[in-house]
């Protein structure tokens, strides 16, 4: 059994709402600002695209996670639901964005949306010093997953113009879009969030 971080996205490719799509970029700024708060770090960044979203936050994830299990062996449960409800939140704006659906992200939880962590029983799974080299042993993942976001964002501009012309989201661009968000959820869960030692698959 995989012990990766699992992306689950309710795709609604039927009876979507044109206007919104067409409109989807303007739309999606109020809860893009919001989420973009929970890290000053994210205003230097200038374009929304995949790695903005996986990384907006990730200084207030990343520290303290990594001190606690360096330190002391232990991942707390306060900093873990910290982590899975900004990670949660991170994919509803992505999902809406990148044209998945037409549900406005909600700043609660949102079954349609959801992101299931392994269980690390407390940090007792987790291998200690793993934090200290994940970044650079996840180097090829970061070339592979670049090479993923630009198909995905092509691949979003072609189905962003056919949605808004026809109102059905093309069922071929779900394959790459829904793969590439959950290919970098599962490299979040590595390097970043530190819910898994185990390397992230490099398929989609």
């Amino acid at each position: 059994m995989s012990n990766q971080i699992e992306t689950i996205i309710d795709v609604q490719t039927e009876n979507r709402n044109r206007t919104t799509v067409f409109w989807r970029g303007i739309l999606v700024v109020p809860v893009y600002l919001f989420l973009a708060s929970f890290g000053p770090w994210a205003s230097t960044e200038s374009d929304i695209q995949f790695g903005d979203m996986m990384t907006l936050a990730s200084p207030l994830i990343l520290i303290p996670t990594a001190l606690a299990i360096i330190f002391r062996g232990v991942y707390p449960s306060y900093v873990l639901s910290f982590n899975h409800a900004l990670v949660e939140l991170e994919t509803r704006v992505s999902t809406y964005i990148f044209l998945l659906n037409d549900e406005y992200p909600s700043i609660e939880r949102n079954p349609r949306v959801a992101v299931i962590f392994p269980d690390v029983q407390g940090g007792a799974k987790l291998n200690r010093w793993m934090p200290l080299v994940k970044w650079f042993l996840a180097i090829p993942l970061y070339f592979v997953g670049l090479a993923y976001a630009v198909a995905a964002l092509v691949v979003t501009f072609l189905a962003w113009i056919i949605t808004s012309i026809t109102g059905r989201y093309p069922q071929w661009a779900v394959v790459i879009v829904l793969g590439t968000m959950r290919f970098w959820n599962r490299v979040y869960g590595y390097v970043i969030v530190l819910v898994t030692d185990e390397y992230p698959s490099f398929s989609l």
